[in-house]
């Protein structure tokens, strides 16, 4: 986003009331403004394929496509387009599953109107936001070793960046480019870091970038 310039944010909830009040909280700040809105995950793709917001506040459980489904299908058109979850569901489960198909936040619907601004500028800022009352639920949650990795070898810095660039939500093609070198290369700097550190999943990378303090949640 260029100095100066407003967050363009889009809004995607089934409940009429939740987007009147969100879009209201949005168009209150002086750095954002809301762009569009939809029903569910199939109205809010046709949508933001047009619109192209900076940020989508996706809900999670939304007629006809729901919200993991939708952002993982965001992330894979549209990966510039950051995704913040907003949910009532406070379980593991559905942060893992959020996380993992691409999303960079993650707000509970109970939280407070400023929790919600300020996740907003975080994300735009390039952080990852998890809400206070599930991000305790990652501490402690190591991924378990497989039989053939080398859990315990230590990153190398270009591994250690490629992780992080990752779990802030970039794509591959704009690490790459960034780092000046091949997505091939990329790849394998990926593959060789989590083989150390025994991940499988993008979301088992935000959640140790959460742990080794690289990412700001808050």
């Amino acid at each position: 986003m260029e100095p100066g310039s407003r967050l363009r944010i889009f809004i995607t909830d089934d409940h009429p009331i939740v987007r009147s009040g969100l879009k209201a909280l949005v168009d209150a700040q002086p750095d954002m403004f809301v762009v569009g809105e939809a029903v569910d995950g199939v109205e809010a793709l046709a949508a933001i394929a047009t619109l192209l917001p900076d940020l989508v506040v996706m809900d999670l459980s939304m007629p006809r496509l729901g919200g993991v489904e939708a952002t993982q299908r965001l992330q894979e058109s549209h990966p510039e387009v950051k995704v913040l979850a907003l949910t009532v569901h406070e379980e593991r489960g559905f942060l893992q599953a959020l996380l993992a198909a691409g999303a960079v936040g993650y707000v509970l619907k109970r939280a407070a109107a400023e929790d919600l601004v300020r996740a907003i500028r975080v994300i735009a800022a390039g952080g990852v936001y998890i809400d206070p009352a599930v991000a305790a639920q990652i501490s402690g949650c190591e991924p378990q070793a497989s039989e053939h990795s080398h859990v315990g070898a230590p990153l190398s810095n270009r591994e250690a960046e490629v992780l992080r660039r990752i779990a802030e939500g970039h794509a591959m093609k704009e690490i790459a480019g960034r780092l000046e070198i091949s997505t091939r290369t990329l790849e394998t700097y990926r593959t060789r870091a989590m083989e150390k550190l025994a991940l499988k999943t993008r979301a088992d990378i935000v959640q140790y970038a959460l742990r080794r303090g690289w990412l700001s949640t808050q």
